[in-house]
């Protein structure tokens, strides 16, 4: 049966269980929980590509924010500071592993006097066709972990670059090139699939070709 209490705690907004949860009540966290555990777990797996890493670092990043609340103030949106600790929790978790992942300390190149101008941030069109959604999944997944990362703040759960600048502890120049690096990466990754692709269905395509024919031959003779 639902308490007095508990119905207050459902309706409650999510400013009131942040300062509930920094007093230590424990169903203002668990509201706090029940509202981002989706998202932070969604961008655990997008960035770890697997299910089990995943649901790891969802609760490590959790546990990280029972420790860290206190210190919550309220200067960026309460879900980027949240997202903030689990990309940290993703990234410290591969560094221990030993895991290669691409350095977000690289600075843009000085664009010489009347050279074209990049625009790093802007959508890129050639990822942004009639690509299959599956094919896109594996590929992302297969891209190095860093690359991973930075595609998937700003391209997958569509965060500003001033944003993951901050999630990251970058500048929005460094995540502008990451992003550029790792939408890069990733043509060359579906070019890869799907040349693979196209070699498997090659001899499907000619035993159909052939099994046609051969129909064909047949319904000819029937026919004489």
């Amino acid at each position: 049966m639902t308490t007095p209490k508990q119905m207050l705690v459902s309706a409650m907004s999510e400013a009131e269980a942040i300062e509930g949860a920094k007093q230590g009540d424990s169903e203002c966290f668990e509201t706090l929980y029940k509202l981002h555990k989706r998202r932070v777990y969604s961008l655990c797996l997008r960035m770890t590509g697997n299910v089990e890493a995943a649901e790891g670092r969802t609760q490590d990043a959790f546990l990280q924010l029972h420790r860290k609340i206190g210190s919550f103030r309220g200067e960026s949106a309460f879900s980027t500071w949240l997202h903030r600790i689990a990309v940290n929790v993703v990234l410290m978790e591969l560094r221990k592993k030993g895991l290669p992942a691409v350095s977000l300390e690289e600075v843009l190149q000085p664009i010489e006097e009347g050279g074209v101008q990049k625009d790093f941030g802007c959508q890129d069109q050639n990822l942004s066709g009639s690509i299959d959604r599956l094919v896109l999944e594996r590929a992302i997944e297969n891209l190095p972990p860093g690359y991973r990362i930075i595609f998937v703040l700003l391209d997958v759960e569509g965060y500003e670059h001033n944003e993951i600048a901050e999630m990251l502890g970058c500048s929005v120049g460094n995540s502008k090139s990451q992003l550029h690096k790792a939408r890069t990466k990733l043509r060359e990754v579906l070019k890869v699939t799907r040349a693979e692709n196209n070699r498997r269905k090659a001899p499907q395509i000619e035993r159909a070709a052939i099994m046609a024919n051969g129909h064909g031959s047949r319904a000819a003779s029937t026919a004489a």
